[in-house]
Order: structure tokens, then C-alpha cells, then sequence
């Protein structure tokens, strides 16, 4: 139909030679992720449960995998930590006021032994009660040989505890060092308060975790309850589980869409804001495609259901979003080497403290020792660490998802922002993928109108990419097709039939040359400038004499001159690989302004283009569509997916735009960025607050200033430090992507 050797974007073939349209597992792509049990830990990746739990590795609770929120009851370990955050509470405050009793009047004349038995009696339940989680896990983490966090809580609070019981039942036996004028001290009010605080500080966290996953709850929510489904004439409301692929559904107006589809009957406007990012509504007729969950305006429809359950985009979202939520970026390692050792040098420096105080210290050197060696096992809990990354993350993917911005895992997350070098293809990324006609030019007495419509009659039985532009520019025109005998399609060349008795021929200038067709001279001076320009034209021919020329274009997409500029800014260095012809793509190029174009290309080619730019140093970013485009997805750094395009391509790009808009490039670097920046300011607070926290606590300032850090202040302390990283990456929520 156009010229005999032009590449087709759009080429069924890939890298491992297979002929047909390969699966994912044929070829360079991966399966996508999914999550295989009901509950998983956010912190720590490959950690799943089907029931409810502790991680063995870092202590926390698991949490729900998205799959099982639906329909989920309240967080139930938030709702434990609570009740027990109140209860520890008002057991504590009696404990505290009678620990300072000497300081308050009403108090002052209260028996010391009677003040040591209540103290008792409300401390045990707030220690081996409110705090039992911590003890539990903080056993586990000793049989398990992996020490966190609550090992040094449990660590902490306990001996503060023993020792105080120790304190009122053997006082007299206790070494002199121990006594305070002459009475050994008790320490009930730090080991209830420590329990106090902590629970409050996880109380904190897992609240501030939950808003971390506001993402993807808002994306459980898109997805209605019900269809109405259309059944022999009758329409019933059955649940959403029961829709079949091939149902026929009627969307009302306001409804949300149930399953992915077609539109049979019926148009309307549907916001898909909330899966691809984008305000304006979008409007949908006949043969439109529409997503599950999105938003139906003022019209109704009917659509035919083709994905549905765990198919539609949405469940594939939500997937995608929890499996990169819960990934590690390379990052993490660092804190990862740093906590591998962290716990038991903490261990090892609260010993040296006790001793050194012990040895060195004032009098009661043991009571100052036993004192500070808690306050260092509070303080330098690993938490800070643990989150710095994760909690970026999971931020990070959940803003993505509301961007149309779907991130695989952390370390594309990562990569992303140290690319220097954005490889992008040309069909279906910078422009729609979606050949129109242009321009009609018609000669030796024909029309416009009636040259279209013998050139669609033909292309109606042709399979060729453009066939379909042909045909939508004569519906446009409201032209009748008409019919055609003895039609044949010639592979590369063109296609020809008898119209009304007249033979007809349709296809580039060397196939109508040979089949002797007359005027072709004439007809080339008009398509030449077009051809110049890199559009494609094709000859139409009637009775064996020319009768006049198609001009086709593919039209860049919307936002990608502003994208390409954007990027620039941030000092990428764009290259344009291509299967199209050399003219088309240097025109496209040119008015882009992109860098570097390399045309004609096979999907090996490619391939092999991203290889040499690595092999030169370059970072590579790689955006691509089509099938052809996914050896060369899995060879860059960090692919990039546009969601109009195949399978293939989705699952060997580690970010896909769910709009397929060249902007989402411009979002999903600037994330990325905003991300790396955040995450490092994790880790430096956490490295700061550990560093400077532990020696503090181990009373380094006490010969100089006389300063001493109480247990009660080092649990608020090391409560305080998770929080503000959870809300430092919290802060990512509001990172402007425009």
C-alpha cells in the first residue's frame, strides 16, 4: 500500500526470533507481580503470612496485603496498641506522682513502703501487660538470633523493673554503691513510663504507616459494588465478582465503570483523573475503550466486559503499587550493613557504660550506671533506620499511582533520577501511534470525496496499519463503502479490486508502476514535497490511470513539545530510535528538538543501541510501546512503559505511564528525585540521632555539664525520632510533579 521496503512500527517479533506476538515469559518481560498471602511486613521485603502475625526479622506487626483490605476491619494491632496505650496510662500518672512525692505537698507525708506497694501493684500490668508485645518480641528476636528494636526495649524496661523489685525486697542486701542515702532506688515510674511511651510512639508510626497506603485504599475504593448487567433483554444488579468477560453492562449516569470494555452503545465524558492523572474528561462513543473505576458523566452507555477481577487495570495497578511499595531501594543497604551490627553494639555499649560508671562514677556509681545503661538501650533503637527508606517509598509509589505514574520496584524508583540519557521511541510514545489522513489530493477529473471513498471500499478487507486511518477519515465524511469484487492485497505493496466494474488500485508509486498504471509522473511531483516531509502518501489508481494521492500523518502527542523542553531543562540528552523511514523521523525530530535520531531500525537494533550508549557510561532511560520495543525496555537502566501499549512492554519497563503521555516522563523523574533527596535526609537524621543520642545517653556530657539523660526522656526521644521520619516522608505527598 505505501512503499514496498517501509518499516512498520508496530512489528510482531522480538529478540528470541519468535514469529507470533510472544507471552511475557517468552520473551524479555517478567510476569507481573503479585502478592501471594494476606499479610506481608512493610519493612522488611519476602516476609508473608497468610495469617497475622510479628516479622521475625525486625519485631513489627504484619500488615494487610491490599488484596485482603477490601471489606477489612479496623487495623487491629493499631486498635490493640491503643487500648493498651490508655489503660498504661492511667495506671502510670498514680505511679509517676507518687515517685515524686516528696516534691508534691499532699503527698509529702505519704508512707514511703505504702507509696513502693502501690507503685507495685500499678507497674507490673502497665510493664507485663501493655508492654507483653515487647517482651514477646523481643524473646523472639534472641531465639531467632535476629536482635531489634524490641530486643533493647525489653532489655530496658525489664531491668528497670527487676531492679527496682530487687531494690524493695532486697534493698538491705544490695552493694553500698546502689544505695542513696542509705536506701536503694526503685524505678517503677521509668520502666511504666518507657512502656507508655512506646506504645504511643507506635501508636504514631502504624497511623502515619496507614497514611502512607492512603494510595492504594483510594484505589481499592474506585471499583463499584455492583453491574447491571444485561441478560436476554433483562437488565439485573448482580455483584462485581459474578461479571464474566463478554457480559454486556449499562453504566448510568454518575456510576463508576465496573470492569475494563468497549462501548457498544452510548457516549458519554469519564474522568479518569484517578488512574491516569489527567483533569479534563475524556470523552468516550461507540468503540471506545473504558477502565474499571472511572468516573461516568452525564450520558449512559452500554460496554462490553473484557477484563475483569483480577485483569482490569485497576487490579494491576494496585498490584503494581503494593509489589513496589513493599520493594527495597539499593540504598537501603546502607542501612541495612549499618543494622546487621547495630543491636549488638548497642548491647555491648550499654555493658561499657554500667561498668565505666561503676568504676569511675559518683556515688551511688551502680544506681548512676544501671541508670544510663537503660537509657542507652532505649535510645539507640534501630527503628529510625529501619523506616528511612521504606517509608519514602511507600510514599513515593503511593503519589506516583495518583500521577498515572506506576513505579515496578525501588531501584527503578532510584535509577530514574541519575539518568542522563532518555532513549525514546517514536510510534505510540511522541506521537499517537494512530496514522490520519492529512490531505487528499485528486486529479485527471476525479473528487476528493469520491477518491476517499473508492480508497476505503479497498482498505476495508486490508489488515495494514494504515488501512485503519483510511477508513476513519471516510467515516468521518459520513462516505458509504462500496463493494468490491475480486480483492487482492499484495504484502508491502499495496491492495486492488474491481469497484462498480472499475478496477481500482491503492498502494505506493514502484508496485502501480509496475502494474502499468498511466500518470504516475505527474501524480509523484505532487506527493514529493510530502514525501520531503516524511509523510507517508499512497497512489490510487482507477481503470489503470492515476487518480489522485493520500497523505497520512501520525500527530504528535499532546504535551510532548512541552515534555521534550522539560527534560532538556533537566539536562537529559534525548535519542529517537525508530522503525519508521529516516525522513518521517527527522522531521518529527526536528520540530521536537530531540537530540539524536537513528531510523529504520529492527527491535535488535535497538537492543544494541542502548547497549553501546551504557557501554559509553551513559545512564539510559528507555520509553517505548510496542512489542519491538521491549529488548531494548529490559537492556536500559530503568525502562519506561507507556500504558496504551502492549503487555510486553509493560513488564520489561520498570515505570509505566498509565495515560501513555510524554509529561508522566517529566513526573516520574521529578519523583524520583524528590524521593533519593528525601530518603537521604532519613538516613542522615537517623545516622544523627543514633550518633549522637547513644553517647549522650551514655552520660559523656555528665563531666562537663553535669548532664544526664533519664530513661523516660530517651523512650521519648526514640519515639519521637520514628515519627518525624515517617512524617518527613509524608511530606512527599505534596511534591509538585508539574
Amino acid at each position: 500500500m505505501t512503499d514496498c521496503h517501509e518499516k512498520t512500527e508496530k512489528k510482531h517479533s522480538c529478540c528470541c526470533g519468535s514469529a507470533q506476538q510472544p507471552t511475557p515469559e517468552d520473551c524479555c518481560g517478567t510476569p507481573a507481580p503479585r502478592i501471594t498471602k494476606a499479610y506481608y511486613c512493610p519493612m522488611c521485603p519476602g516476609v508473608e503470612s497468610d495469617l497475622p502475625g510479628i516479622c521475625p526479622v525486625c519485631g513489627m506487626a504484619l500488615e494487610r496485603a491490599p488484596a485482603a483490605l477490601v471489606g477489612a476491619e479496623e487495623d487491629s494491632e493499631l486498635k490493640n496498641m491503643t487500648q493498651r496505650f490508655w489503660i498504661a496510662l492511667l495506671l502510670s500518672v498514680p505511679v509517676v506522682l507518687l515517685d515524686m512525692g516528696s516534691h508534691i505537698p499532699m503527698l509529702a507525708g505519704f508512707s514511703t513502703r505504702a507509696s513502693l506497694w502501690i507503685q507495685l501493684v500499678l507497674s507490673t500490668p502497665v510493664v507485663f501487660w501493655a508492654g507483653w508485645p515487647f517482651f514477646e518480641r523481643g524473646f523472639r528476636s534472641v531465639l531467632q538470633r535476629r536482635l531489634n528494636m524490641f530486643t533493647l526495649i525489653s532489655l530496658g524496661t525489664g531491668t528497670a523493673y527487676f531492679f527496682s523489685l530487687a531494690s524493695m525486697f532486697l534493698g538491705a542486701y544490695l552493694p553500698h554503691s546502689f544505695r542513696h542515702d542509705g536506701m536503694a532506688p526503685v524505678y517503677f515510674e521509668a520502666a511504666a513510663v518507657i512502656t507508655v511511651l512506646v506504645l504511643l510512639g507506635q501508636i504514631l508510626e502504624l497511623r502515619a504507616r496507614a497514611a502512607t497506603g492512603a494510595a492504594i485504599r483510594s484505589l481499592l475504593g474506585l471499583a463499584p459494588k455492583e453491574a447491571h448487567r444485561l441478560r436476554d433483554g433483562v437488565e439485573l444488579d448482580v455483584p462485581l465478582d459474578q461479571v464474566q468477560a463478554g457480559d454486556v453492562l449499562r453504566v448510568k449516569p454518575g456510576e463508576k465503570v465496573p470492569v475494563d470494555g468497549i462501548i457498544l452503545e452510548g457516549a458519554s465524558a469519564l474522568d479518569e483523573s484517578m488512574l491516569t492523572g489527567e483533569s479534563m474528561p475524556a470523552p468516550k462513543e461507540s468503540g471506545g475503550r473504558v477502565m474499571a473505576g472511572t468516573l461516568n458523566g452525564n450520558g449512559s452507555f452500554l460496554m462490553r466486559s473484557e477484563k475483569v477481577g483480577a485483569e482490569t487495570l485497576l487490579a494491576r495497578i494496585v498490584q503494581m503499587v503494593s509489589q513496589a511499595q513493599r520493594s527495597r531501594a539499593p540504598i537501603q543497604r546502607v542501612a541495612d550493613s549499618v543494622a546487621a551490627w547495630f543491636v549488638p553494639a548497642v548491647v555491648g555499649v550499654a555493658a561499657l557504660t554500667f561498668i565505666c560508671w561503676a568504676l569511675l562514677g559518683p556515688q551511688p556509681a551502680l544506681a548512676y550506671g544501671l541508670v544510663n545503661a537503660v537509657a542507652v538501650l532505649i535510645i539507640a533503637c534501630p527503628c529510625a533506620l529501619g523506616l528511612a527508606t521504606p517509608m519514602s517509598v511507600m510514599v513515593a509509589v503511593g503519589r506516583g499511582a495518583g500521577m498515572g505514574v506506576l513505579v515496578k520496584d525501588a531501584a527503578a524508583l532510584e535509577v530514574l533520577g541519575k539518568v542522563d540519557t532518555l532513549v525514546i521511541d517514536k510510534t505510540g510514545t511522541l506521537t499517537e501511534g494512530r496514522p490520519a489522513v492529512s490531505k487528499l489530493i485528486a486529479v485527471n477529473g476525479n473528487t476528493q470525496e469520491r477518491l476517499l471513498q473508492l480508497a476505503a471500499s479497498l482498505e476495508r478487507y486490508s489488515e495494514h496499519p494504515l488501512a485503519g486511518a483510511v477508513l476513519r477519515a471516510a467515516e468521518e465524511k459520513h462516505l458509504e463503502l462500496l463493494a468490491v469484487d475480486e480483492f487482492a492485497a499484495v504484502p508491502g505493496c499495496g491492495v486492488k479490486g474491481k469497484i462498480a466494474g472499475r478496477a481500482v488500485s491503492a498502494g505506493s508509486d514502484a508496485w502501480l508502476l509496475q502494474e502499468g498504471v498511466r500518470g504516475l509522473q505527474a501524480l509523484n511531483l505532487e506527493a514529493e514535497p510530502f514525501h520531503a516531509k516524511g509523510f507517508m502518501v499512497i497512489r490510487v489508481a482507477v481503470d489503470g490511470t492515476a487518480a489522485g494521492l493520500l497523505v497520512l500523518s501520525d500527530p504528535l502527542k499532546a504535551g510532548a513539545p512541552e515534555a521534550i523542553a522539560a527534560l532538556h531543562c533537566m539536562g537529559l540528552k534525548i535519542v529517537m530510535l525508530t522503525g519508521d523511514n529516516a525522513q518521517t523521523a527527522r522531521r518529527i525530530a526536528e520540530k521536537l528538538g530531540i537530540d539524536d535520531v537513528h531510523a529504520e531500525l529492527m527491535p535488535r537494533d535497538k537492543f544494541e543501541r542502548v547497549v553501546a550508549l551504557k557501554q559509553e557510561g551513559k545512564r539510559v532511560a528507555m520509553a517505548g510501546d510496542g512489542i519491538n520495543d521491549a529488548p531494548a525496555l529490559a537492556a536500559a537502566d530503568v525502562g519506561i512503559a507507556m500504558g496504551t501499549g502492549t503487555d510486553v512492554a509493560m513488564h520489561s519497563a520498570g515505570i509505566t505511564l498509565v495515560k501513555g503521555n510524554l509529561l508522566g516522563i517529566v513526573h516520574a523523574i521529578t519523583l524520583s528525585r524528590a524521593t533519593m533527596w528525601n530518603i537521604r535526609q532519613n538516613l542522615f537524621f537517623a545516622f544523627i540521632y543514633n550518633g549522637l543520642g547513644v553517647p549522650v545517653a551514655a552520660g559523656v556530657l555528665y563531666p562537663f555539664w553535669g548532664v544526664l539523660l533519664h530513661p523516660v526522656f530517651a523512650s521519648a526521644a526514640m519515639a519521637c525520632s520514628s515519627v518525624s521520619l515517617i512524617v518527613n516522608a509524608l511530606r512527599l505527598r505534596n511534591v509538585r510533579l508539574e
